[in-house]
């Protein structure tokens, strides 16, 4: 997928194996149903059928569009829903039949006093898609970096002093309660189920369980953004409405609590530049991130007491599948600072027109890398978070690892300890068994070779104790000289107990046999 993800690729979507004809004499449908062929010429059938971009639209259930404004109103900038007809204002159900209903409504011209137009797309259909990318002249890699979830982010259709086109596609973590059994899979590169991963694979696009009721899964934030003099739209994609992704409703509700800010209000005062909208979003997926990786270190900690108190070896799989996690989650962190950073240094053609004075333009681009400044900043906190978590999961692996060498030092250990009392008996057996006359002379008896047995085993003994930096008779950096008196310390320690037990009743009984004299 990434081999076409990007929109500089000269072959996108091409068999290079197969050599195709350049002639394409396709006869073009230049309504918004010939879409994308209407306005991208490159893009043939056999492209459109090969990037898979109409069966990864929704087709259980019609496109739902959620609109919002953001006007200029007496020095104010108000969030406003429009009145879009229908039961529900600024909510349009786009029918499978009556199509033609919704492409009239984009055409419609907008009030003057309209910064921007913020088009929220829930469960995306061919037809709507056909019809958005036909109004706005929207590049196919939108579409298709969107429904394949692709990071990418890239400005097309540059007009210097007029405007351009820009896309951010930000895959991120988000966290929600667990409210059914986790078997539905949330990715949309492979949609396998939880239970279906084998033993050999470690699947860092499933969802994933905290234990806790919470459960951790991957999001998208797909958004273009229309920069003109006149009229600015953005329009976001959304998965389709089910299980936990953000739906298009939540995410305008959202955009209008940025209306509400005081702090966003007076950045939105000091500056027309509508990509402050897209830089407010990005806070969103911000406040994602900061929440899961919160749960992850409570998760990352319990895991660690299991380890710590109940030396439970059998955890190491699970350190491992949150290690590959973690590091999934750096390359996705990555891209979400090159989002921030291509927003900072891509500026708005639009804010270079004769109708935008000098001071304006100046000052809008320093407070634009002032916000992306502090949006950078605080990515880098979630990295550097990120890290700690994954040095921490390193950690108890290690621990884990250290646990296993020291139960097979254990085990090795109680060899070494059978073989120092069989092998003085096998030593001496083979002396005994030799056939010399000095030796074997008829004189020997068991009672000798036990004898010889018992002697060679005792010596054996005090010379591993004794050559042990520390063990269960002394401690450790004892001395050699202590080390080597180690049965007379041995002695000591067992009768000094003795002592303490037997003298005070010695004392009692002879207290006793005082009174009764």
């Amino acid at each position: 997928m990434y081999l076409h993800a990007a929109l500089s690729r000269p072959w996108p979507w091409m068999n290079l194996d197969v050599n195709s004809d350049l002639t394409d004499t396709t006869v073009v449908n230049q309504s918004w149903q010939g879409y994308p062929q209407n306005q991208f010429r490159n893009w043939t059938p056999d492209k459109v059928q090969r990037s898979k971009m109409f069966e990864k639209c929704s087709k259980d259930q019609p496109s739902t569009i959620y609109w919002m404004d953001v006007c200029d109103s007496e020095n104010v900038v108000r969030f406003t829903i429009p009145d879009m007809g229908g039961n529900d204002p600024g909510t349009t159900e786009v029918p499978t039949k009556d199509l033609n209903q919704f492409w009239d409504m984009l055409q419609h011209n907008r009030p003057e006093n309209i910064r921007v137009r913020w088009l929220f797309v829930d469960d995306l259909t061919q037809p709507v898609l056909r019809m958005l990318g036909t109004k706005y002249n929207i590049e196919p890699f939108f579409f298709m970096s969107s429904l394949h979830w692709t990071p990418s982010r890239y400005q097309d259709t540059l007009r210097h002093g007029k405007g351009d086109h820009i896309t951010i596609v930000l895959p991120f973590l988000q966290s929600k309660q667990e409210s059914r059994s986790p078997h539905t899979r949330q990715s949309p590169i492979d949609p396998k189920a939880w239970d279906a991963v084998t033993d050999t694979l470690v699947d860092t696009q499933a969802p994933f369980s905290t234990g806790d009721g919470h459960v951790l899964f991957f999001d998208v934030l797909a958004v273009h953004m229309v920069r003109d003099v006149k009229e600015n739209t953005i329009i976001s994609y959304h998965p389709e409405s089910k299980g936990h992704r953000t739906p298009a409703k939540h995410l305008r509700s959202l955009i209008q609590f940025v209306g509400e800010s005081m702090y966003w209000q007076k950045i939105f005062g000091k500056s027309k530049d509508p990509t402050f909208l897209l830089l407010a979003i990005l806070w969103y997926t911000l406040r994602e991130w900061d929440e899961s990786l919160d749960l992850l270190f409570r998760h990352i900690s319990e895991l660690e007491l299991q380890v710590l108190q109940l030396d439970n070896i059998s955890l190491i799989n699970d350190l491992h599948v949150l290690q590959a996690r973690l590091l999934h989650y750096q390359s996705l962190l990555h891209d979400f600072e090159v989002a921030v950073t291509f927003i900072e240094t891509t500026s708005n053609p639009a804010m270079e027109s004769h109708e935008v004075t000098d001071e304006e333009r100046t000052g809008s681009n320093a407070l634009m890398k002032k916000e992306c400044k502090n949006l950078l900043s605080e990515i880098d906190r979630l990295e550097r978070r990120r890290t700690m978590l994954s040095s921490r999961l390193k950690n108890a692996m290690d621990f884990t690892f250290a646990i296993v060498n020291t139960e097979d030092s254990r085990r090795m250990q109680r060899f070494t300890y059978l073989t120092i009392i069989f092998l003085p008996a096998s030593f001496t057996a083979s002396i005994f068994g030799m056939n010399v006359i000095e030796i074997d002379n008829g004189t020997q008896t068991l009672a000798h070779y036990m004898v010889v047995t018992v002697v060679l085993t005792l010596v054996t003994i005090y010379i591993v104790v004794m050559l042990q930096e520390q063990n269960w008779v002394h401690r450790r950096r004892a001395t050699l000289l202590q080390r080597a008196v180690w049965p007379i310390r041995l002695l000591w320690r067992i009768i000094l107990p003795l002592q303490d037990m037997w003298v005070p009743q010695y004392k009692r009984s002879s207290t006793v046999i005082d009174v009764t004299a």
